[in-house]
C-alpha cells in the first residue's frame, strides 16, 4: 500500500529548515511520504526519502539583509503566491489528490491560503519556543497607536503573562512599528489551520503553551525535541567543528551559550553589553551571532570566550536555530 504524503513548507533559512526536516523524519517512521517544497535559495536536497519540489518563482535570502525582515517576509509570501498555487496543484495531480495536510512554517503564511482553496487540511509548525510565539501572538493584537519608546508603556506588565512587560516584547531592528504589526497580523493570525506544532517541551514551557491552547483554540502539539529522533545532515553550509573541541576542554555545565538567532537585531551598544556583561560573568562562553563582531568586541570576548558567525558554526542540528530554547539541549548531548 502506497503511503500517504504530507507536504513540508519550511522558511528557508538554517534554523527552521533543520527543524523541518527533523519532523519530517519522524513523520516518515510513522509511514507517511514527504514532499518539502522550497525556493530557488537555500535548497536542501540530499535526504533520502524525501522528495523535493522548487517553487520557480521565489525572493533570494540574499535580499533578506537589503530589504529588512518585514518587507522581505512580506514580499516573499506575495511573490510565491501564484507558483506556490501551481506547485500544490501538480502535487494533488501526481498523488491522486491524496494529501493528508500541509504543513507550512509560519512565516510562509501564503501556504494556509492556498490549502484553503484546495480544501486541504493546514498545520502550523512554529520553529521558535512557545514564548516567542506568545510574543508574537501580542503583538499581533497591539494597536499600531502605542507608544513603545514610552517608559510607562515599556514597564507596563503583559495582562495574565507576569513578569513579561512590553518592553520585552521583539521589536527591535524590525522597521516602523505600524509596518511591523500588520506583518505579525499575517503571520500570528491561525486562519483555518487545525492545529500547531511548536519543537519545544511541556515540561520547559508549560504556562506558555497553556496560554497558546486557550488563545487559540486549536490543538497545540509540543513535539520536540526533534533533534533526538533525528540524524540527518540538513545543513545548509559548510560547517565549523572547531566549537565543539572548545567545547570538549570544558568541565561539564559550565558553559554559557547565547544565540539570539539570525533575525535578530542588536545595535552596536546592545553588542558592547552583551559582551561585557559576559566577561563579568566569570564564565566561560559561547555566543552566536549573526554578523562578524567588531575589533574592540572580539578583544573583549577572546578573554573568555569563542564567539561563532550565524550559519557556520558548527553542527547543523543546533547552530542557526534562531535562538531556539532547545539548543543548549543540543549542545549538551553533543559535546
Amino acid at each position: 500500500m502506497e503511503k500517504r504524503r504530507i507536504i513540508l513548507v519550511p522558511f528557508p533559512a538554517q534554523g527552521h529548515v533543520t527543524p523541518f526536516i527533523q519532523l519530517g523524519h519522524a513523520l516518515s517512521l510513522k509511514d507517511f511520504s514527504i514532499t518539502v517544497v522550497q525556493g530557488g535559495s537555500n535548497q536542501v536536497s540530499h535526504i533520502p526519502g524525501f522528495q523535493f519540489v522548487t517553487i520557480p518563482e521565489s525572493l533570494p535570502v540574499s535580499q533578506l539583509k537589503t530589504l529588512g525582515p518585514v518587507e522581505f517576509l512580506t514580499k516573499l509570501n506575495k511573490t510565491i503566491e501564484a507558483s506556490f498555487k501551481d506547485c500544490i496543484s501538480q502535487l494533488l495531480l501526481q498523488h491522486d489528490n491524496d494529501i493528508p495536510c500541509i504543513i507550512y512554517d509560519e512565516l510562509m503564511y501564503v501556504s494556509e491560503a492556498t490549502a484553503k482553496e484546495f480544501k486541504l487540511p493546514s498545520i502550523i509548525f512554529s520553529t521558535v519556543s512557545a514564548t516567542s510565539r506568545v510574543c508574537g501572538c501580542l503583538l499581533s493584537n497591539l494597536n499600531a497607536e502605542i507608544d513603545m519608546e514610552d517608559p510607562e508603556v515599556q514597564d507596563k506588565v503583559v495582562d495574565d503573562l507576569h513578569p513579561l512587560t512590553y518592553k520585552d516584547l521583539p521589536t527591535s531592528g524590525m522597521g516602523p512599528l505600524d509596518r511591523y504589526l500588520e506583518l505579525c497580523k499575517e503571520i500570528f493570525n491561525r486562519g483555518t489551520a487545525s492545529g500547531i506544532i511548536l519543537n519545544t517541551a511541556r515540561c520547559l514551557e508549560s504556562s506558555s503553551l497553556s496560554w497558546l491552547q486557550q488563545e487559540l483554540g486549536i490543538p497545540v502539539y509540543p513535539l520536540g525535541p526533534l533533534h533526538i529522533s533525528a540524524s540527518t545532515n540538513s545543513s545548509l553550509l559548510e560547517e565549523d567543528m572547531s566549537c565543539i573541541e572548545w567545547l570538549n576542554k570544558k568541565k561539564s555545565g559550565s558553559v554559557i551559550y547565547i544565540s539570539l538567532g539570525s533575525k535578530a537585531h542588536m545595535e552596536a551598544k546592545e553588542v558592547m553589553e552583551m559582551a561585557w556583561g559576559l566577561c563579568d560573568s566569570n564564565h566561560p562562553f559561547l555566543w552566536v551571532i549573526s554578523e562578524s563582531l567588531p575589533e574592540e568586541v572580539s578583544k573583549i570576548v577572546s578573554e573568555k570566550g569563542i564567539h561563532c558567525e550565524m550559519g557556520t558554526a558548527g553542527p547543523s542540528t543546533w547552530t542557526s536555530c534562531g535562538g531556539r530554547l532547545l539548543e543548549p539541549l543540543r549542545m549538551e548531548l553533543n559535546a
